[in-house]
């Protein structure tokens, strides 16, 4: 996948992320897209972990575990942050 491409799926799943925590996250475009990247990579990795095979393209279910791995993520971030 071309840079473009992961900043596109950043934002994306960044926000869908951000839409399935509840409460209000403070953050600007820029954290929003790294929040999306890292889910994504967190989601796929525990995808393939589980069994539930290699993220090798983008589909519903990549898709899907790249949002779980962002509100996983966007959690952590609020425990720290909580906890600080």
């Amino acid at each position: 996948m071309g840079i473009i491409a992961w900043i596109f799926l950043g934002l994306l799943v960044g926000i869908l992320a951000r839409f399935f925590m509840p409460g209000r996250q403070p953050m600007g475009l820029i954290a929003t897209i790294l929040l999306g990247i890292i889910g994504a990579v967190v989601g796929g990795f525990i995808g393939t972990q589980m069994g539930w095979g290699q993220v090798r393209g983008f589909d519903f279910r990549s898709l899907g575990l790249a949002i779980l791995g962002g509100v996983l993520v966007l959690f952590l971030v609020w425990l720290f942050q909580r906890g600080a």
